[in-house]
């Protein structure tokens, strides 16, 4: 996907992100699926990207829970799907770009935009400034979305403002949007709110130059990665039938490409999930965390939904005759749970982890704690624009109660490891320290806990980032309760 560099000439097709094009147009019917009384000169990838956009601008819905059902609806595969999902990720991850660039050239605020027009135009500026889709297949693709919902007048808005974006590349839109100063400027160039940035730099410490890398990953689509159940199958075999590659640090790790993994037989068999690599290394580090005295195997994941560290945990749990309490407050998400962990020593009480009723005396806590997903941006394209300041405060507050309740259910001579898909400082290293000075308790160095994985800061707690590990931003510190 091109970044800042600019995109290819106006007669280039899709070029790396999808099918390709000539002229800007499909020369044959493939992909145009009309819908709905809908004109077959409508695009169907572009459609159904733009009806993803739609539906998280009316009804906060997540990308990645939307695109799949909209995908079998219209029956796209292969480099169609490909290239929908691309859209609809793409522009949903850069948002912040794209409304700077519509609000200037329309020369009014994106709020007094239609909104099934805004979409429309979020998707052809976005193939403009950062596909290599040629203007012409943008902007007269774009055109024909509006006109087969709108009308001609308003697809002649969208022709307008089309036509003036794709009057300056994508650096020069830089130039001439961004913030003067070095983070700001940072954060609009990869399509990053200006308080997720500084965050991050905050969190990176004396290798905050490392930051314009960290947003570059960051704004990439990641790859998919896979879990191999321990006892079912081995990586190497998953990766074998998977056509994937072996992970890096995870020894269950399985890297793919893309594709829909749910149509993967081992993950529809239940030997495989899709579980990203640094969510297996926070199940893992509870594992290996040494305790005071002998593992009773009695372990418990107090933030158990949806249930993928769960079952790896349960998993593990199962070779040893260990068994897993598993607490999820919400019922949806309990069955999740559920469902991840069936034939496992896994029991599920759906209840609030704060006030659990469990009885004290656990060897292995796992507190995966609600949090901002800082970490996790690239999964979940459109969370960088929900999130804001506000929201940290009232998810400090929950973190710290449910550390103390795994830090009362523990046995002396017990671990707790503390998680969070956020590097967000107030999230992390602060709910920890709070533990630490209001207990007894003793911090284990984690990063021993992940072995083979470098450059994990300076301890004692270990974070992974995306630019350095290809993991999301995984927090992770273990804390023992002295005998």
């Amino acid at each position: 996907m091109a970044r800042t560099g600019g995109r290819s000439s106006a007669s280039s097709g899709r070029g790396n992100v999808g099918p390709g094009e000539s002229g800007g147009r499909r020369e044959s019917g493939v992909g145009k699926r009309p819908r709905g009384g809908r004109s077959a000169s409508v695009d169907a990838p572009r459609e159904v990207a733009r009806d993803v956009l739609r539906a998280v601008r009316e009804r906060d819905a997540y990308a990645n829970l939307v695109l799949p059902g909209l995908l079998r609806e219209q029956r796209l595969t292969g480099r169609d799907a490909a290239f929908a999902t691309e859209l609809a990720y793409g522009a949903s991850r850069s948002l912040g770009l794209l409304d700077a660039v519509i609000a200037d050239c329309a020369g009014r605020p994106v709020e007094e935009i239609d909104g099934p027009l805004l979409d429309v135009l979020r998707l052809g500026v976005y193939q403009l400034l950062r596909t290599r889709v040629g203007a012409h297949a943008a902007v007269d693709t774009s055109v024909d979305l509006a006109r087969s919902e709108s009308g001609s007048g308003k697809a002649g808005f969208v022709n307008a403002v089309l036509r003036r974006a794709a009057e300056r590349t994508t650096a020069e839109w830089i130039d001439r949007l961004a913030p003067p100063d070095p983070l700001g400027h940072m954060a609009f160039e990869y399509a990053h709110p200006i308080w997720i940035a500084q965050a991050f730099a905050d969190a990176l410490g004396a290798q905050a130059g490392e930051l314009r890398d960290l947003l570059a990953a960051d704004d990439e689509r990641p790859a998919v990665h896979l879990v191999a159940r321990p006892g079912e199958i081995t990586a190497e075999e998953l990766a074998l039938v998977t056509g994937g590659e072996e992970g890096r640090w995870s020894p269950y790790a399985v890297y793919l490409d893309g594709g829909d993994p749910g149509k993967l037989e081992p993950v529809r068999d239940g030997m495989a999930a899709v579980q990203d690599e640094g969510s297996q290394l926070v199940a893992l580090a509870l594992t290996r965390a040494p305790l005071h005295g002998p593992d009773t195997g009695r372990w418990l994941d107090l933030c158990a939904g949806p249930g993928g560290k769960t079952a790896l945990l349960g998993a593990l749990a199962d070779i040893d005759g260990f068994h897993v309490d598993a607490v999820e407050p919400a019922e949806h998400r309990a069955e999740l749970v559920r469902k991840a962990t069936r034939d496992m020593p896994v029991t599920i009480h759906v209840t609030d982890g704060r006030d659990s009723g469990l009885t004290p005396g656990y060897d292995r806590i796992l507190v995966d704690a609600p949090c901002t997903g800082l970490g996790a941006l690239r999964r979940r394209p459109e969370s960088r624009w929900r999130r804001t300041p506000a929201d940290v405060r009232d998810l400090t507050v929950l973190q710290r109660e449910l550390l103390t309740a795994a830090w009362n259910l523990l046995r002396p001579g017990g671990v707790v490891v503390y998680s969070t898909c956020s590097p967000h400082l107030p999230e992390t290293v602060a709910v920890v320290s709070d533990t630490v000075r209001r207990t007894d308790a003793e911090q284990l160095d984690a990063r021993t806990l992940l072995p083979s994985v470098p450059d994990l800061g300076d301890g004692p707690a270990a974070q992974l980032w995306p630019h350095r590990h290809g993991t999301d931003a995984m927090f992770v510190a273990a804390l023992r309760k002295p005998e």
